[in-house]
């Protein structure tokens, strides 16, 4: 993997926190991070990898800095056959199962209708069980970024 691009909805800071900090971990690849983010930066990685970190608001809702990216894929909805992702997806779960990391359930269906191509499974941390998400996204992403490499090999 080349080129990697995060994409984060945060309300409070610990998505940003957590992009951060796995971002960097990386040192063989070109990592840039959106806290506000546009159609155009995500189309910029149509044929590389992407991780969107992104915490649940109210009813399971993709929060503001993060809901106009969304809304711009599901409107104009470019194929990406060529882009690999991975989503992080922070919720707590005494909220509801049904609202529990909701933004991030989203995200991750919206990329596969949009045929991309998921590498890793969802991510879902819970912040009930987790105060912090370090602790569970560290060795997620490893592997995210083992098998981002394979795939772009």
């Amino acid at each position: 993997m080349n080129k990697l691009g995060i994409f984060v909805g945060s309300v409070y800071g610990g998505a940003e926190a957590l992009a951060e900090t796995l971002a960097a971990k990386l040192t063989s690849a070109q990592v840039e991070i959106f806290f506000d983010s546009t159609l155009d930066d995500f189309m910029a990685y149509d044929a590389d990898t992407v991780l969107v970190i992104s915490s649940t608001t109210g009813q399971g809702e993709i929060p503001e800095n993060l809901l106009p990216l969304y809304v711009a894929l599901k409107d104009q909805f470019p194929l990406l056959p060529k882009q690999h992702y991975g989503v992080i997806a922070l919720g707590d779960s005494s909220y509801g199962e049904d609202r529990f990391c909701g933004a991030g359930r989203k995200f991750d269906a919206l990329l596969t209708e949009l045929h991309s191509t998921s590498v890793q499974p969802r991510l879902d941390i819970d912040a009930g069980i987790h105060f912090d998400p370090l602790d569970v996204a560290d060795s997620w992403f490893t592997q995210f970024i083992a098998s981002a490499d394979q795939v772009a090999a």
